[in-house]
């Protein structure tokens, strides 16, 4: 028991210092984490109990986020109300999907986000950018169909989708990629208790992994946001590294997922 809790801490500990360290990407080797290092016993038993640690730890990003004025919330709210309802279409589909083709899709997903975060470059934007009578023609219906389906893919695989949620918001607004970060929180948040509730509701949340991956995220996001200010430098070559660490788990994943 000691030696279980012990690696759900360091497993969260890990996915908090990964996101404090390279801006991002942390929850997509939640559920790997969560099978492999910490024993969950089943693949949806990790994506619910994933689902519920990564919505806690953006709704304490997202305080942070909103005081330095880095979130859109109109959009965020339009954007977040449409994943809504993708995100539990996506988590209700899953459950009726056996655990192992489940995994090989999600060791795909993630040789695709590894694949993205070798290419990814900072993008500028209009950061005055709003929602309003204006420009909704322009950008409500590109809040709504995107949203709906990054909200299904987060529900499905029960990933925050932080890194599918940013280039989303971009594209549907044209905001730069920082606000984009910080108005993603919202949806992250929404996303992963939506996802998170299906599985309660189903019995495929381990709380006490929960409360142990997220204090874990706690003290792994302090020493990454530390280090992050240290290594400023190399901010892109660690980026570059950890997406070569997705691609091969992703592998391995897929592997472990196929017949």
């Amino acid at each position: 028991m000691i030696i279980d809790n012990f690696l759900g801490v360091l497993s969260g500990a890990l996915i908090g210092l990964i996101m404090g360290l390279v801006g991002g990407g942390g929850s997509i080797i939640a559920v790997p984490l969560l099978l492999y290092v910490v024993g969950v016993p089943s693949v949806h038993a990790a994506i619910g109990t994933s689902a519920v640690a990564v919505s806690l730890n953006a709704l304490g990003n997202l305080g942070v986020a909103s005081r330095r004025g880095l979130v859109k919330w109109r959009c965020a709210m339009v954007f977040s109300a449409a994943g809504i309802a993708g995100s539990f279409l996506g988590s209700s589909l899953a459950l009726h999907i056996s655990g192992a083709k489940v995994l090989a899709l999600f060791g795909g997903l993630m040789l695709i986000v590894g694949t993205v975060m070798l290419q990814r470059k900072n993008a500028d934007g209009d950061p005055d950018i709003r929602l309003n009578l204006a420009t909704a023609r322009h950008i409500l219906p590109w809040l709504i169909s995107i949203g709906l389906a990054v909200g299904f893919l987060a529900g499905f695989f029960g990933i925050g989708g932080g890194f599918l949620i940013v280039p989303g918001l971009m594209l549907a607004t044209g905001m730069p990629i920082t606000y984009a970060i910080g108005t993603s929180l919202v949806a992250i948040t929404i996303f992963g208790a939506a996802t998170a509730s299906n599985y309660a509701l189903a019995g495929e949340v381990l709380w006490r992994v929960v409360a142990l991956f997220v204090a874990g995220g706690v003290l792994g996001s302090v020493l990454g946001q530390w280090l992050s200010n240290k290594l400023v430098d190399y901010k892109k070559m660690l980026q570059n590294i950890f997406a070569a660490f997705v691609i091969a788990v992703g592998v391995y994943t897929i592997y472990k997922g196929l017949p």
